[in-house]
């Protein structure tokens, strides 16, 4: 099925010219799939920009049709577009919905699949539309005053939930009216940023009774309640959860302020009841992240993931179910020793879908709510995301792999898997081929680690390469199979790179010990890990031992900065994005203290804490005065995660050092570099550096 006209051969030049159409001034213009040529198969920076971006499968109430997102990114615009799909359940008949300038979001059907509901925008603020289920008779049927972040309708459409922004802390022109002019924040306690913003407003969920020509009677059901839900910064409408019969609401939040928030990761599940008016806790006493909430189809029990320990973001998420007449709570992965990252139940209501990091990919796993047996559903080097059951034989789900972008799948009771969308598939098909090896790399203390190989297009055994260690970012996040729009592989590869992506200690999908070995261990095994991954592969003749680069951002910017000042000759140029350089700044710099208690032990100044002096003493400027090698590093300021302070204390440092260095600074970015003009120039300047460094011959020739 090919959802998109043909990509015209243009000049990649023209691409700018090309990737919008004519209108009145750039708001109003629409993003489509930028017209831009493929020369010779070669993947480069420009060609990731113009992949469809395939996003939130919903399936209409009769199980017929299947509303989703496609984003285009515009160069011109130096901003992204999603517009609403619908097709029928086995892929045909696609259809396009809309067409604005401007992003509809959070789309779902309505109305047994007969109208769609979605957020867009009024005035410049996020509203709540519907609209019919071709597209035809859109209106807005809210008018809330801070705008609409999210909502979830009741199963029986009568009432709605709305995620809404409210003002939070001190509010200086409302203290000081004569002030009307003044930037400035009154801060009396801790979290007072978060990731990316100054928290000056807080999201809370709201109850209206829905209406297809106006939401009425909103009621904010947290009201005079300092707290946040969802939870920033990544909490989202998998936050909010219906119970079948339309009489509950469940939600997450932590209902903590200021320092008590800052050092821990306890969320629970708030029940309110629309009827009386009454929140219940239904997870009080446990004591980590509580998230995910979802009602089996009867209602007879609610499903949530779980993590244990307060203060440990990283923990095992535990699929937890309870009984919703007796209260009974069982943990159902008790005996299994991984994470899991998403769950939907069954409609046999027997059992539980679930995606989880497992041995380097994300598989869809089944767990059985009597015997908590596990089966896999779905599986191969690819990573599935977004599961949703049709019935109990059948579910779509996203999927993606290292070597291309989210399709929609639809998965069968035989495990047969069919791709129902094929919106980059013609792209794909005009780029050359890379190859993907799994090799098992032995560890400095026996044990082995699974370690992606990525060759690059005719790959030629009897060649040298030049080469790059990527460095995971999070700590613990999966170098699993994922497509990524900046640290992609199949990219790097294509630019005549291997890439050696090693699944280091502090990683899920092998254990939690694995995961876990990493916390109060900076700069530890994991480090070991990395050097073990580049020796083993050093042996191969088709690696360019001279010319090896490593590279990474956030945790992967610290193990970058590491790496520099204890290579030993390993490295012959670096690359950090958002890294940490100085963990005694971190501590005090970086807004989740739960984070920094857990990963590093503890404050710089508490000399008896062994496990913290271990994590400072390792802190990379401690080891600037062994760094020798070339160095480009990139921030964003406004990351209030890892300021971009730590960033330009390593470049002052290298330059003050007389070693090579550059770098990128995005006054506009935050942890993430997320606007399509500074993404490209962020690829361009990334293989600028590398090529510089680890092929000479050929950067001179340029």
């Amino acid at each position: 099925m090919n959802l998109f006209k043909p990509i015209i051969m243009t000049s990649v030049l023209s691409l700018a010219a090309t990737s919008c159409s004519t209108a009145k001034n750039e708001s109003e213009e629409i993003i489509e799939r930028p017209e831009i040529s493929v020369v010779d198969g070669k993947f480069t920076p420009e060609l990731l920009e113009a992949f469809g971006r395939v996003s939130d499968p919903k399936l209409s109430q009769d199980g017929k049709k299947i509303l989703y997102g496609i984003t285009f990114e515009s160069l011109k615009l130096n901003k992204g577009n999603r517009e609403l799909w619908t097709m029928d359940i086995d892929g045909s008949n696609a259809k396009r919905i809309t067409t604005t300038a401007q992003s509809e979001q959070n789309a779902v059907w309505i109305e047994n699949g007969n109208k769609i509901a979605f957020i867009g925008k009024q005035e410049d603020k996020a509203q709540i539309f519907v609209m019919n289920a071709d597209g035809s008779d859109r209106k807005v049927i809210s008018e809330l005053e801070n705008g609409v972040d999210g909502f979830v309708i009741s199963p029986d459409e009568k009432n709605i939930v709305i995620i809404s922004s409210v003002k939070n802390g001190e509010d200086v022109k409302a203290q000081y009216p004569d002030l009307d002019k003044s930037s400035g924040r009154i801060i009396d306690d801790l979290m007072y940023k978060h990731w990316d913003e100054w928290v000056s407003n807080i999201p809370h969920p709201f109850i209206a009774k829905f209406d297809t020509n106006k939401i009425k009677d909103v009621i904010d059901i947290m009201e005079g309640e300092p707290f946040e839900s969802p939870v920033k910064p990544f909490g989202g409408i998998e936050s909010l959860a219906w119970s079948p019969d339309s009489k509950k609401i469940v939600y997450v939040s932590r209902k903590k302020t200021g320092l008590e928030y800052s050092i821990s990761t306890n969320s629970d599940l708030y029940e309110y009841n629309l009827a009386t008016k009454t929140t219940k806790n239904i997870t009080e006493g446990m004591m980590g992240y509580d998230t995910n909430p979802a009602y089996s189809p009867s209602g007879k029990y609610i499903a949530w993931l779980s993590m244990e320990h307060d203060g440990y973001e990283s923990d095992k998420n535990r699929i937890f179910i309870m009984d919703t007449e007796s209260g009974n709570k069982t943990d159902l992965t008790l005996n299994w020793d991984y994470t899991a990252d998403r769950i939907a139940w069954n409609q046999n209501e027997k059992s539980i879908y679930f995606a989880a990091p497992y041995h380097g990919s994300t598989p869809i796993f089944s767990i059985d709510i009597n015997t908590c047996a596990i089966d896999t559903i779905a599986n191969g080097q690819y990573d599935f995301a977004d599961i949703v059951p049709i019935n109990e034989n059948r579910l779509i789900a996203l999927r993606h792999s290292m070597l291309e972008p989210n399709e929609i799948f639809l998965i069968n009771s035989d495990k047969s898997i069919k791709e129902l969308t094929e919106v980059n598939t013609e792209l794909l098909a005009k780029l050359a081929k890379v190859e993907i090896q799994k090799v098992m790399v032995p560890t400095t203390d026996g044990k082995e680690m699974l370690t992606w190989v990525i060759l690059p297009p005719n790959f030629d055994a009897s060649k040298k390469y030049p080469t790059l260690l990527y460095c995971q970012g999070g700590p613990q996040q999966p170098v699993s199979q994922f497509w990524s729009y900046r640290w992609n592989f199949r990219l790097m590869a294509s630019q005549g790179y291997i890439i050696i992506a090693p699944n280091r200690r502090g990683l899920p999908g092998f254990g939690t010990e694995w995961n876990a070995q990493i916390s109060g261990d900076y700069g530890g095994q994991n480090m070991q890990d990395y050097f073990a991954a580049v020796d083993y592969m050093k042996k191969e003749s088709y690696i360019d031992s001279d010319h090896i680069g490593a590279i990474g951002a956030s945790y992967g910017g610290f193990s970058v900065y590491w790496l520099a000042g204890n290579h030993n000759k390993r490295f012959a140029a670096f690359l950090a994005h958002a890294g940490i350089f100085n963990t005694e700044s971190q501590y005090l710099e970086t807004e989740e203290m739960w984070f920094a208690n857990w990963d590093l032990g503890g404050a710089f100044w508490d000399k008896d804490n062994k496990t913290a002096q271990k994590s400072y003493a390792n802190s990379p400027h401690k080891f600037i005065s062994k760094w020798d090698t070339p160095i480009m590093i990139t921030v964003g300021e406004k990351d209030y995660r890892i300021l971009a302070s730590q960033g330009m204390m390593a470049f002052n440092a290298a330059k003050l050092r007389g070693i090579p260095t550059r770098m990128l600074v995005f006054p506009d970015e935050n942890h993430w570099i997320l606007k399509p003009q500074n993404a490209l120039l962020w690829q361009r300047e990334f293989f600028k550096w590398m090529d510089r460094w680890l092929k000479p011959q050929q950067a001179d020739k340029k």
